[in-house]
Parts: C-alpha cells; structure tokens; sequence
C-alpha cells in the first residue's frame, strides 16, 4: 500500500512546488513507483515537469468536480520517471463549487486516490498555499504532511495556523494523519539568519525536523523555467544533491505525530 504525503504550506514562496516536485523526482529515480499530484490552481508542478497544455485533456479537477478517475487524467512521465495528475486554472473555482455541497466535501480527493493508492509506492500532492477546501481535501486523504519552512525572517509566521488546520482535520476528517516531517528551504550557509532560523526551528520541532535541508541554489530556481525536475537540469547541483538526500530520507524516515 502506498503512502500519500501532502507538502503543505500556507506561506507562499517556501519552496512548496520545488519540494514536490524535486522529492517526488528523487523517489521516481530511486526506483520508486510515484504518482504526483498538482493541486495548486497555479498549475507551477504541471509546468515545472515540463507538461505542455495540449497534452492535458482531464486535470485534477475534472477528477475532483465530475465523475472522471485519476486514471483519466494520468500522464505518464519519462523524464523524471513518474505519472503526474496536472493542475489547471480550471481547479480555482472549486473551493467555491465545494462549499455548496451539503456533505462529504471533505473527502472528495480521498474517495478518488483511495481507488488507486496500491498502485504506488508515494504518491505526492502539491497543496495550494491557502487554508481553504482544497487544502483540506489534501489532508484529509494524506497519510502524513511534509512542511516546507524557509530559512528567512518570519520563517514560523503561519506556521501555527498550519497545526491548527492539521490538527482540526485529525479530529474531524482524518485521525491518522501525521507529520512527515518539516523541511528547511533557502538554506544559505554564508548568512548568519540562516544559521538562526535552522536553530530555532529544530529547538522548537527536535526530530520532526530532517536532517537534510535546500540550501539556497541558483539551479533550482532556473529547473521549472525548463520544465524540468533538478535531476535532469543539473544533477550534479547542490540542489539536487540535497533532494536526493531528502528522498532517502524519506524512504527510511518515521513520521512523527503532530
């Protein structure tokens, strides 16, 4: 049975999209079989792989919204070796269709991946940054959360609020969910701040903090303008050196309850 991690993060510009796609890479090319979902109405996954929009014929809100499988909208990807379930504009307007319904809202993503989850070994989500309905259908089909923290000023802003949400859908839709663990992004080793920001978070969070971490790298920045996932623009990069790291990580981690 495979494991279905959310990488979440309210905050925008923490590295959430460059995670998923870059650690979804990494287990693709450790021989794991992975299943990445785009769930931000950006669409920045779909484009960061490298999916051009004629090839998309259903996305996730099709999946989500009417009554087409995962399956329908899959692609099948060589380069990173994945299948990827592509995001559109389209997927916007579905926080608002959602609230409309009277029950089950809650649960419509995990209906749809429940039907697929053997197939894989991980499947990844990429959360929209917002603590709306669509963020709350993530979780609630998540095994575990996987948290992006930029090392910068404001680092644990938000942060709260994000256990409140994990916390609020344990008790009501999901009470397995747990954290994967916490990431810290943007690392740059040449600024004190960094330095600062990496102790305070792994004071407050001890173990629930990785030992690997993304260093601030010019590599990854440039990787989704060319569609690509860092291990085919640049692999021998400091970027992809560390989400390799993390992807092992993943692989042999215990997950931490919140």
């Amino acid at each position: 049975m495979g494991k279905i991690i959310a990488v979440a993060n309210q905050k925008g510009g923490v590295g959430k999209t460059t995670t998923a796609i870059n650690l979804a890479a990494g287990l693709s090319y450790f021989n794991q079989k992975v299943l990445l979902v785009d769930f931000d109405p950006q669409g920045n996954t779909t484009q960061g792989v490298g999916t051009p929009r004629e090839n998309i014929k259903f996305s996730i809100y099709n999946v989500l919204m009417e009554n087409h499988t995962i399956n329908d909208a899959k692609l099948k990807l060589t380069h990173p070796p994945l299948t990827l379930v592509p995001a559109t504009i389209d997927l916007a307007g579905a926080d608002l269709e959602m609230a409309e319904y009277k029950v089950g809202r809650e649960r419509l993503l995990k209906n749809k991946l429940d039907v697929i989850k053997a197939e894989y070994d991980y499947i990844i989500i990429d959360c929209p940054p917002s603590l709306g309905l669509l963020n709350t259908n993530a979780l609630t089909a998540a095994d575990s959360v996987l948290i992006p923290v930029q090392c910068e000023y404001y680092a644990l802003e938000g942060l709260t609020q994000l256990l409140s949400t994990i916390r609020l859908v344990q008790r009501l839709f999901n009470d397995k969910l747990i954290i994967e663990g916490i990431l810290l992004t943007m690392f740059d080793a040449r600024t004190k701040l960094s330095l600062e920001v990496q102790q305070e978070v792994r004071k407050y969070f001890k173990e629930r903090v990785y030992r690997s971490f993304i260093p601030r790298n010019v590599k990854l920045s440039e990787a989704p303008s060319r569609g690509q996932s860092i291990f085919e623009y640049d692999v021998r990069s400091e970027g992809a050196k560390a989400y390799a790291a993390l992807a092992k990580e993943v692989m042999t981690a215990n997950p931490k309850e919140v």
